[in-house]
């Protein structure tokens, strides 16, 4: 009702056929396949880069948690600048 039948592929080959030749549809095919075949080797390297990625990541996720922890009294004492350091801070701006 509505589908292509297989004389009318036929047809519509031989048109192609005729239209490019059959050296550039073959090297079109070739072309084609390297591609696909380059896309999929992209496509595993990435996977595994991204494998080791999330690897990486849990095993600094892990360091992260490592800190120095501060007394109280450490925390309260407020940061006394003295005229020095605030020249040098002056100097490297």
């Amino acid at each position: 009702m509505g589908g292509i039948s297989i004389w009318q592929l036929l047809i519509i080959v031989a048109i192609v056929v005729l239209l490019f030749g059959t050296k550039k549809l073959r090297t079109l095919g070739s072309d084609l396949g390297a591609s696909v075949k380059g896309f999929k080797k992209a496509m595993s390297d990435e996977e595994t880069t991204s494998n080791q990625a999330t690897t990486a990541n849990k095993e600094e996720a892990q360091s992260d948690a490592d800190f120095d922890v501060k007394s109280i009294q450490e925390q309260q004492q407020p940061s006394v600048k003295t005229e020095e350091q605030k020249s040098q801070n002056k100097e490297q701006v």
